[in-house]
């Protein structure tokens, strides 16, 4: 058996040059290769202190997934607006933090389409690889840019025309339950710009031609490391039963998934101090 002790924070995800999405865990000082992990008996312990992940204070609860209850309304990246960027209220001169703003909100952001066992839009800032790092994390199966925005108040203007005719929701129960049917996002894509057309048109007016521009770009694929889904999803909480094991059956979004229909959110329990086991 091997052990590894320390703070739990949300997996890195890159794909490999299949599109196979590869994970890696931060325990610590160490990055666990938890790919190598499935099909092994894992036991995860909480140890019953929580630090904040900005600030890294004692907390006696985690909010917004690791942080302390100040750094919660203090933040910017805690703010309502990054949830509805829509709401951006930095020209309103009450941003929490205005460097962070300038820094993060103010640069080119893209609105896409995912399949994530249901059609949803989103917004992202990392295009950087094929394969967005928000796509992996949100368990899509496919997924196509198709619009660039300047900033990221327009990015929320934009979704919110999209978000009447397709969701942005993700229905984790629902990813968590196999590989969704798979769509054609080319089709969908142009449809929806279709329907979005007259309101696309007068955002570019009052804001200007390159406040959004039009991505030609072919669908990605990708492939999670799933040995087994679920049948009836399970979730673990960690502070109701700290500590708990099962054989890892597979991975999907932030999810590890356990042989008897259990799944625990790892990115929730960014800060927490635990333990993980591997037989």
């Amino acid at each position: 058996m091997t052990e590894r002790t320390g703070e739990l924070r949300k997996m890195q995800v890159s794909a490999d040059d299949t599109h196979l999405v590869q994970y890696h865990l931060p325990l610590g000082n160490e990055l666990v290769h938890m790919n190598e992990l499935i099909g092994h008996t894992i036991t995860v312990t909480a140890l019953g202190e929580i630090r904040c992940v900005h600030c890294d204070k004692k907390t006696n609860k985690s909010f917004n997934q690791g942080y302390c209850y100040r750094c919660l309304i203090t933040l910017a990246q805690c703010d309502s607006c990054i949830i509805k960027p829509e709401k951006c209220h930095y020209h309103e001169g009450t941003c929490r933090e205005p460097e962070w703003g300038e820094k993060y909100c103010f640069s080119e952001h893209y609105v896409y389409l995912a399949n994530t066992g249901n059609l949803k839009i989103g917004i992202t800032r990392h295009i950087s690889e094929t394969v967005s790092s928000r796509w992996m994390d949100q368990g899509a199966t496919q997924a196509l840019i198709f619009l660039k925005v300047k900033d990221r108040l327009t990015s929320g203007q934009v979704e919110m025309l999209c978000k009447a005719h397709i969701g942005d929701k993700t229905n984790w129960r629902t990813m968590l339950k196999g590989k969704p049917e798979e769509q054609d996002l080319l089709s969908v894509k142009k449809a929806l710009l279709d329907d979005i057309a007259a309101p696309l048109a007068q955002l570019q007016a009052s804001q200007g031609e390159d406040a959004v521009s039009f991505v030609d770009s072919r669908p990605v694929d990708i492939t999670f490391p799933v040995l087994q889904y679920p049948e009836k999803v399970k979730s673990i909480n960690l502070d109701k039963t700290p500590s708990f094991s099962g054989r890892l059956l597979g991975i999907k979004g932030q999810y590890l998934l356990l042989d008897d229909d259990r799944v625990i959110n790892i990115r929730k329990y960014a800060g927490y101090q635990a333990t993980l086991s591997v037989d």
